[in-house]
């Protein structure tokens, strides 16, 4: 009888240990099962260490790319090539945002229950909000300069446009590579932002100063701090408030205004606005912007306009953006389309259209859209500059102490049928909405249309 109790419970400990070891199992293909799927010496997914499976797809259906057992097949034009080569990719995987490295899992068609299993053995075809036309049409603009468009639709959150440059063909590799070609700007760089960095100073005024229309500075061309220290402008621009202030994008006044703020205020609005947050764009992990608050003087005042340590990440702002256009609560950004089948094997949740907490008070966003429709009319040209855009926007000129200035347009198209937020910024590119102004007109003419 001991003997039948002794063997009685080994076995129960040996049916414990065995499940114990299931769950763990359970637990961890749960966990790394898409990652244990995408090791190189998986011949049903690698073909000569290269992926050999799955498409990428734009939002009209046009193939962008195609992984085969013979290598990577794109697009027959080559400028929708060379406009979507950051998320399409390289042969090489040289770029973090590239399809094959970012969507990797998803274009092997993995899941828990299936595991790689596909009829057609041929993957999972992804796709994207991208139109691979309006990529073509800011890559095209940009002219080659070093720099990113951004457009996405601040209701939905869906990228119609994400585009970098330097960038090239993929189907035919140039010799010497463009410097800075493997970055893509517009998720995975930050750059000083110059004056459109003022919408968060003049969102941090209004929301925490009770004179913050009716405070005026009486501006001379620059303030003197001592020591050889100033803030400079362009011009002299008189006694300004607010409204006007950011017409003219009066450093002197944004100066004085971030003084009275304080670094506190100015810090609090950083983290609230989003600046310093990565985004997760379906995988795609975005760089976060950086700040350093001096306590006073002059320091202080370069901080609100926009400079001294200020570097902002091209995403950020482009969904801040997109919070002022949504009455403060900004859509989060996504790339995938809603309707891919890949998203399809998730949550609803995940498909959903996701916001953020509030950026900024309703009313703020309100003010701060008159004011940067009142940019457009009455300091960017206005509609011969922008025809029928109905935009909202600030420019920046920002000094990155060598060479010409970057060059920044921000802001979005306050029309419920063409709801975009977007971003332009153009390194070394001059002044900012003659600069990037411009290319932002041309995309967003082309998307309009």
């Amino acid at each position: 009888m001991k003997k039948v109790k002794k063997r009685a419970l080994m076995c129960l400990l040996f049916g414990l240990i065995l499940l114990a070891g299931v769950c763990f199992f359970v637990y961890e293909d749960w966990n790394e099962g898409n990652d244990w799927v995408v090791y190189e010496g998986n011949r049903d997914v690698f073909a000569d260490g290269d992926l050999a499976k799955g498409g990428l797809y734009d939002v009209n259906g046009e193939l962008l790319m195609k992984n085969t057992s013979d290598g990577m097949k794109f697009n027959e034009d080559a400028s929708v090539r060379t406009a979507c080569m950051h998320i399409t990719g390289d042969k090489d995987n040289n770029i973090s945002t590239g399809a094959n490295r970012a969507f990797l899992d998803k274009m092997i068609g993995y899941d828990f229950i299936n595991g790689i299993y596909t009829l057609n053995n041929e993957g999972e075809n992804i796709t994207l909000t991208l139109d691979s036309h309006i990529c073509a049409t800011a890559n095209e603009a940009l002219a080659g300069r070093k720099g990113t468009v951004g457009v996405y639709n601040y209701k939905t959150g869906e990228i119609v446009c994400m585009v970098s440059s330097p960038t090239y063909d993929p189907e035919n590799v140039p010799s010497t590579i463009p410097d800075g070609a493997y970055i893509n700007r517009f998720t995975s760089a930050r750059f000083t932002p110059g004056s459109t960095f003022k919408l968060l100073t003049a969102a941090a005024s209004i929301e925490n100063l009770s004179d913050a229309f009716s405070y005026e500075v009486n501006c001379t061309g620059k303030v003197d701090y001592g020591h050889g220290d100033e803030v400079t402008d362009m011009a002299a621009h008189g006694t300004v408030s607010l409204e006007k202030a950011l017409e003219v994008s009066c450093n002197c006044y944004f100066g004085k205004l971030s003084e009275k703020l304080g670094p506190g205020l100015i810090e609090k609005y950083v983290e609230k606005t989003g600046l310093t947050r990565s985004y997760d764009i379906d995988g795609i992990e975005t760089e976060a912007s950086t700040f350093d608050f001096a306590e006073s003087g002059v320091n202080l005042a370069w901080t609100g306009i926009g400079q001294y340590h200020d570097m902002v990440n091209p995403c950020a702002m482009m969904v801040f953006m997109g919070a002022i256009a949504n009455d403060g609560t900004a859509v989060l950004p996504k790339i995938i389309s809603p309707d891919n089948i890949v998203e399809k094997k998730v949550s609803e949740a995940k498909t959903a259209v996701l916001k953020t907490e509030d950026m900024i008070d309703d009313t703020t966003a309100q003010a701060l859209t008159k004011m940067m429709r009142n940019n457009v009319e009455n300091h960017y040209g206005g509609e011969n500059a922008f025809p029928g855009l109905n935009l909202c926007a600030k420019s920046g000129t920002a000094e990155v102490g060598h060479g010409k200035p970057n060059a920044w347009f921000v802001g979005f198209m306050n029309d419920e049928n063409n709801p975009y937020a977007f971003v332009v910024m153009v390194e070394n590119g001059g002044y900012g909405s003659e600069v990037a102004g411009s290319i932002a007109n041309k995309v967003l003419q082309d998307l309009k249309n």
